[in-house]
């Protein structure tokens, strides 16, 4: 399986990963100009290691997020979320043009609610992440 999830890996990497960590971290650099707004650059970097590198890992919600994440999620999808959500949508379509690239589409479409609320989440190994659902 860690064969077959590293394949997965590199072939997302070429078609899809690097072009959309590469909007993460223009968000999270945009986000670290302002000190109040650093907490959602470390959230942009933390899905943006994600986005390169996403088969074999899942993100599993944080028992310790509360209000504050709620609040910090509307403000982010205000700013940056609904930009890199549209990315992904974007970005699925040619990939469910070619038969090869529909499971990077998915891939894609399942991505859109972590760039939408990324605070009160956590990026974890799957076998862990399908222990604790």
């Amino acid at each position: 399986m860690k064969v077959f999830n590293m394949l997965l890996n590199i072939l997302w990497l070429v078609f899809c990963g690097l072009w959309m960590a590469i909007g993460y971290l223009v968000a999270a650099l945009i986000c670290f100009v302002l000190i109040i707004t650093i907490p959602f650059g470390i959230a942009s970097l933390r899905i943006a290691g994600f986005v390169l590198w996403p088969f074999g890992r899942t993100t599993v919600d944080r028992r310790d997020a509360g209000a504050g994440s709620f609040i910090g999620n509307v403000i982010w999808v205000i700013f940056a979320g609904w930009w890199l959500a549209l990315a992904h949508l974007i970005t699925s379509i040619p990939l469910f043009v070619s038969i090869v690239g529909i499971p990077f589409g998915w891939a894609n479409l399942k991505l859109i609610p972590i760039s939408l609320m990324p605070l009160g989440r956590e990026v974890v190994p799957s076998s862990q992440g399908f222990a604790q659902r």
